[in-house]
């Protein structure tokens, strides 16, 4: 049972914990599990505490739209972004204020509708050429596939190509790996109750510090090239290199280049790759969507590659992807840091609080949701108006929404169609998906499943 807590306003639920650490250990236990459990017993928000950390978790879309919409301006990143920032620097991601607004206009025209439109072209022949090695290494009896390993290959070389005009594909393997590295580090800097500063040589910092260096020279490499040669403005590296301040005339030193495009790599490779290994393993669980969806896209396409007219012709494509985000979003919590005091859902919340919004409490909320554990695609046929913008927000919310969310959708609705006219998906044997709660959620031990060449499809033709 909860006990009420009176702040200046209506009582906040505040869950039962243990003496001094309150929920801490929950916390680092299952995080989904926690912020889930609370959002159904306890309601709209509640007051969590984690050791001397008071955490307020807003459970309801209208007070997520107080903090990330209607006063955006009144938050900033929380402290649980230091881990961030030392891995990526002062990227979009993890800057503040003035600079975030500079950044963020420098880099919004690479994600513009006519950009992405370009983009297509390259991210299906990247799709057709792995499905080529795919059909060198898959039985033609079908065999087991780790599909995130595979799709972090593919859209690793896919934003290499697309953001930067270079091939990664040789690159893959030692920056995911990096990567995964990096990514727990940061997770487990934000969980320490004692933060060590990175740079004391302890063996957990040794090892991040070196994927760090691999994380920094695939891409500072990438910069260096094109400094020898920056005529090149058709991708956003070069729209970066080419930008000017309107004051003092400056462009980008190489450090900003090279913190925006570790982040962008982060967001356009990593939360990519998991998205479309959890939407390939949800249609493995459901041959009855997998069906829909394959009738769907051999209709339209008749077997030819997508281009970029084609994805709003395959809504019932669409609709699988964005119930996969539902199911897992890749953004699973989104916290922020008063500023001053605010009031939420009528709770006043003090100023330097973390107040935090889980898309993923949200996701799986009975209230807002029928059956919310179910996949069931149906939700998104047609736009409810009913319900609030935010009961759905994978990519997060307001200003500071994912700026390649418009790429990250079109990139997974031309590869899906790909994968899906050459290969059936079904369960693989024994496997059973696990979550890892790290900065994104991801699949802690890759995503297998069956695969096997669909008779008569592109594949079997040559």
């Amino acid at each position: 049972m909860s006990t009420l807590v009176q702040e200046s306003g209506p009582a906040f639920a505040v869950p039962p914990g243990m003496p001094l650490f309150g929920q801490i250990f929950d916390a680092w236990k299952n995080p989904l599990e926690l912020f889930t459990r609370v959002t159904r017993e306890h309601g709209d928000m509640v007051k969590l505490r984690f050791a001397w950390l008071d955490y307020y978790l807003v459970n309801d879309p209208r007070g997520a739209h107080r903090v990330l919409v209607e006063n955006a301006k009144g938050y900033e990143k929380s402290v649980n972004y230091q881990g961030l920032k030392v891995m990526l620097g002062q990227g979009l991601l993890t800057s503040e204020g003035d600079f975030w607004k500079r950044q963020r206009k420098l880099a919004q025209p690479a994600f513009h509708r006519e950009r992405i439109a370009g983009f297509v072209k390259t991210m299906a022949q990247c799709a057709a050429d792995a499905m080529e090695r795919w059909a060198r290494e898959v039985p033609s009896e079908g065999g087991t596939l780790d599909v995130h390993a595979e799709m972090n290959r593919l859209t690793f070389r896919i934003v290499g190509k697309t953001l930067m005009s270079t091939d990664l594909d040789g690159d893959a393997r030692a920056f995911g790996d990096a990567l995964h590295v990096a990514l727990a580090w940061a997770n487990d800097y934000v969980e320490s109750i004692v933060r060590v500063p990175p740079t004391w040589p302890t063996p957990k910092n040794r090892r991040f510090r070196a994927a760090q260096r691999t994380i920094e020279s695939v891409v500072g490499r990438v910069i260096e090239e094109r400094r020898k040669d920056p005529s090149d403005v058709s991708d956003l590296l070069g729209m970066l290199m080419a930008a000017r301040d309107e004051g003092t005339g400056d462009g980008m030193t190489d450090r900003h280049l090279l913190d925006e495009l570790l982040t962008l790599t982060l967001a356009g490779h990593e939360t990519t790759s998991n998205a479309l290994a959890f939407t390939l393993y949800l249609l493995a669980e459901h041959p009855e969507e997998l069906a829909v969806v394959c009738a769907e896209i051999d209709e339209v396409l008749g077997g030819r590659t997508p281009a970029f007219d084609d994805v709003p012709r395959l809504p019932r494509t669409r609709a699988v992807i964005d119930e996969s985000l539902r199911l897992y979003p890749p953004a699973w919590v989104v916290e922020r840091q008063t500023l001053e005091d605010d009031v939420v859902l009528g709770h006043r919340i003090p100023k330097g609080s973390v107040v935090a919004v889980s898309p993923w409490a949200l996701h799986h909320s009975e209230r807002l949701w029928k059956d919310p554990e179910r996949f069931d695609p149906r939700r998104f046929d047609a736009p409810d108006p009913e319900r609030h913008k935010l009961t759905y927000m994978p990519f997060g919310g307001g200003p500071r929404t994912c700026i390649g969310n418009v790429f990250a959708l079109t990139e997974m609705a031309v590869i899906l169609p790909i994968i899906l006219q050459r290969y059936d998906v079904g369960p693989a044997p024994g496997f059973t998906l696990e979550l890892e709660k790290s900065v994104t959620l991801r699949p802690r031990a890759g995503v297998k499943v069956r695969l096997t060449p669909r008779v008569g499809g592109p594949a079997a033709e040559g």
